[in-house]
């Protein structure tokens, strides 16, 4: 009877981790693999999902396996269609950020993202809520699509998905009266994976015990009384530094610069062959 009652603050605005994203001005299509799924006369399959925030734009893609250049491809088809948004957010997965074994490494698709202005967003390990948009896609996609009709193969299963995703596009249309304007698909688009990185990277982190967070495979100490606390990594590859923003959910529009730190990435040539070889399903 004693006991004070829990505090309960009111959930923070949707985007409101990234800059201009709460107020509408810019938009975030947000990215995932959806693992592990089996179809009896095919065996296992995953399908790759994306989902905006403010625009009413989803899809998804079936795929034997959705490697980093069948993603690649989608992403491209993804956007030759909508249009550019301002930030891409993806998981931590090695087929958007690139291997983890070294330090600064810059994957395929951070540098497709880069390429065409978009800049990279990358949700933080192991916490709740940044990746909710397209996981409740990925759980509805998986009832109203996976769950409720029998498919003979992935054509049937593309076909029915194309059907869904339609469908929900025009409902979301319908409901949501204005979104941010999109740039448009440069026509000649000179993809050169030997080209030095430049934009942008944002990473969501969690401070450790000594309110330190890893970016880009470097520890970088951001401030011994933030501790396990949220901040928002941005990579200015053009300035050579990066920039630490404090991020409270009590305090949503409140983000101020803990710190800012040189970081220059290294020049090298780019490893393009693939760890891993794997046929990709041409995008439909």
């Amino acid at each position: 009877m004693d006991r004070p009652r829990r505090r309960r603050d009111a959930a923070p605005p949707a985007g409101w981790y990234l800059p201009g994203l709460a107020q509408k001005s810019v938009d975030v299509d947000c990215f995932d693999v959806i693992e592990d799924l089996r179809m009896d006369s095919f065996g296992l399959f995953q399908v790759f999902t994306a989902r905006s925030l403010w625009a009413p734009l989803a899809e998804a893609w079936p795929a034997k396996i959705a490697s980093t250049a069948f993603i690649i491809e989608a992403l491209q088809a993804h956007w030759r269609h909508t249009g550019l948004p301002k930030f891409a957010q993806f998981d931590n997965d090695v087929r958007f950020q690139g291997g983890h074994n070294h330090p600064d490494v810059i994957g395929k698709v951070m540098r497709l993202c880069l390429l065409l202005g978009v800049t990279p967003v990358f949700a933080p390990p192991l916490e709740m809520g940044f990746q909710g948009v397209i996981e409740n896609f990925n759980g509805l996609w998986q009832r109203k699509v996976w769950g409720r009709f029998h498919h003979e193969n992935l054509d049937a299963l593309t076909t029915r998905s194309k059907r869904f995703t339609a469908a929900y596009d025009y409902h979301l249309a319908r409901i949501r009266d204005s979104f941010p304007a999109r740039r448009s698909f440069p026509k000649n688009l000179n993809v050169d994976w030997q080209q030095q990185p430049a934009g942008s990277l944002i990473y969501l982190r969690r401070t450790n015990n000594s309110g330190a967070v890893k970016v880009l495979g470097h520890s970088w100490e951001v401030d011994r009384l933030w501790q396990h606390r949220l901040v928002r990594a941005e990579v200015d590859l053009d300035a050579n530094r990066i920039n630490f923003y404090r991020l409270r959910r009590r305090e949503p529009f409140d983000q101020p610069l803990i710190k800012t730190v040189a970081y220059q990435f290294p020049k090298r040539r780019f490893d393009t062959r693939a760890r891993h070889q794997h046929p990709v399903t041409p995008i439909r």
